[in-house]
């Protein structure tokens, strides 16, 4: 477990439970997006006793506390991965290829939303949904 989660959840006078490190725990080492139930199924094999309301409120906490970031990918329902690194994505929607773009090449259109708006964007995790280019020949044929 990443000791950063610990330190940033001590600094705002939160302490870390088993269940907030089961779920961190499964989200670090999933290295990808979860669905609640997702987390539920594989955070009981670690703790036997969770309940799927506990791991719904907790991701709820943890999204609160900038250690998770929640988003949209296209099922209709909220996805979790560990919030570290700013980022967004592509998914096709026809194979449902995935591909995850750098926040870099974003930013400037986050600066142009800050300079139009006045808005400070604090959370970034966009989805972007297309057609990947093996859909597209098969598309068109």
């Amino acid at each position: 477990m990443n000791d950063s989660f610990v330190e940033a959840l001590h600094t705002r006078g939160y302490r870390m439970t088993p269940q907030r490190w089961v779920i961190l725990d499964v989200l670090q080492n999933n290295h990808g997006h979860l669905t609640p139930v997702e987390v539920y199924q594989r955070a009981r094999r670690l703790m036997p006793g969770l309940t799927e309301p506990t791991v719904y409120r907790t991701l709820t906490f943890l999204a609160e506390q900038g250690l998770v970031l929640a988003g949209h990918i296209g099922s209709g329902q909220l996805v979790y991965e560990i919030a570290g690194h700013d980022h967004h994505h592509l998914i096709c929607r026809s194979c449902g290829q995935e591909l995850e773009i750098d926040h870099a090449v974003l930013a400037e259109l986050y600066q142009i939303f800050r300079d139009r708006t006045g808005y400070q964007i604090d959370r970034m995790h966009i989805t972007f949904f297309g057609l990947c280019p093996e859909c597209q020949v098969t598309d068109e044929t």
